[in-house]
């Protein structure tokens, strides 16, 4: 079982749920304000890795999440998130696309 947790505005869209519906093999948590993404790093440490979501606050977020955590799950970004210092480059164009490659980096 793959865990990831898409993080920031725009994570609890349905398409980043739909992207995730049909994978038993993964547990997709969302969360969108910074406090509750913090939140559920800290009582879940089962998370695989964090999928950033691209947009306004997403660099204030990675940093956040670095200096809550250090050695917490590795940090993915796609578009303008693939940019952001910490955050690992998804070549996605969306959502979805970075849900796909996420899992096959995960999966090995």
């Amino acid at each position: 079982m793959i865990t990831i947790l898409a993080a920031g505005r725009g994570a609890s869209a349905p398409a980043v749920e739909e992207a995730a519906a049909g994978r038993p093999s993964l547990e997709l948590m969302t969360a969108e304000e910074d406090e509750e993404v913090l939140d559920k790093l800290a009582r879940n440490r089962r998370v695989d890795a964090v999928l950033l979501m691209p947009g306004p606050g997403a660099a204030a977020l990675a940093a956040a999440i670095q200096e809550e955590d250090p050695a917490g799950p590795p940090i993915y970004g796609w578009g303008q998130g693939a940019e952001i210092d910490g955050a690992r480059r998804l070549e996605a164009r969306d959502a979805s696309e970075a849900i796909e490659e996420l899992v096959r980096v995960l999966a090995g």
